[in-house]
């Protein structure tokens, strides 16, 4: 498999090249442009539960789509909705990564999408961030929204981190969910939630919030929404 990305940092799209009978896995709704041999098939990663079970356990399901290429080499695109960057992390059989569900953007076959894991269950004990974990062996291409920003952890080094810029970490780090300081940082510093990550590990964030840009689309949505009612 042979790959590019495209258009960085700010537009990305990642070019998968295929020999004949090669397979790769994309986030179902993903997929850019194709080759007319790409044969298609699209399924639930979600096991034993089914996507109903999934749904009832953490509120979430995560569907992806089989690309083959039939007869000849062939191409697949990818991209994904936040405007940012597209990596590529490898995977080497040993140590996986823990990765925001909609930072998914596509994989190897060989790698391993684990969403019976807690943390995609249970959005991180309760508090809505859905991670997948990934093991196996394998390419992985992730999107952020904005920027990658890497930090490289040595063993018992610690990184707090706004949950809305949390993309990835290896999963040789420890993690727990906490708030920001205490009841009254919570309520008015806007952060919220943090999640306090311990290495040793690489640690991936985004650079922009979707949660503040959400909120900005709104201050003008909003008086226009206004004008109309009256």
């Amino acid at each position: 498999m042979e790959y590019e990305i495209k258009y960085k940092p700010s537009y990305s799209m990642v070019v998968i090249k295929l020999s004949q009978d090669e397979a790769f896995v994309g986030e179902s709704g993903a997929m850019t442009y194709m080759s007319p041999n790409i044969e298609v098939k699209t399924r639930t990663r979600s096991g034993v539960l089914g996507s109903l079970g999934l749904k009832l356990l953490g509120g979430q399901s995560f569907w992806v789509t089989d690309y083959f290429a039939r007869g000849m080499p062939g191409k697949v695109a990818f991209v994904s909705a936040p405007i940012g960057d597209i990596d590529r992390l490898v995977l080497d059989g040993k140590n996986g990564w823990i990765i925001r569900k909609e930072s998914y953007v596509a994989s190897s076959p060989s790698v391993n999408l684990d969403v019976q894991w807690q943390g995609f269950t249970k959005g991180l004990f309760g508090q809505g961030l859905f991670m997948i974990k990934t093991s196996g062996s394998g390419d992985l291409f992730i999107n952020t929204f904005g920027a990658i920003d890497r930090h490289v952890l040595e063993p018992g080094e610690q990184l707090i981190v706004d949950n809305f810029h949390l993309v990835a970490f290896n999963d040789t780090c420890t993690y727990s969910v906490e708030r920001f300081g205490g009841l009254k940082e919570t309520f008015l510093s806007g952060e919220g939630l943090v999640t306090r990550i311990t290495g040793p590990g690489e640690v991936l964030l985004q650079t922009k919030n979707p949660r503040e840009f959400a909120d900005w689309l709104w201050t003008l949505i909003e008086p226009r929404l206004k004008s109309r009612a009256r």
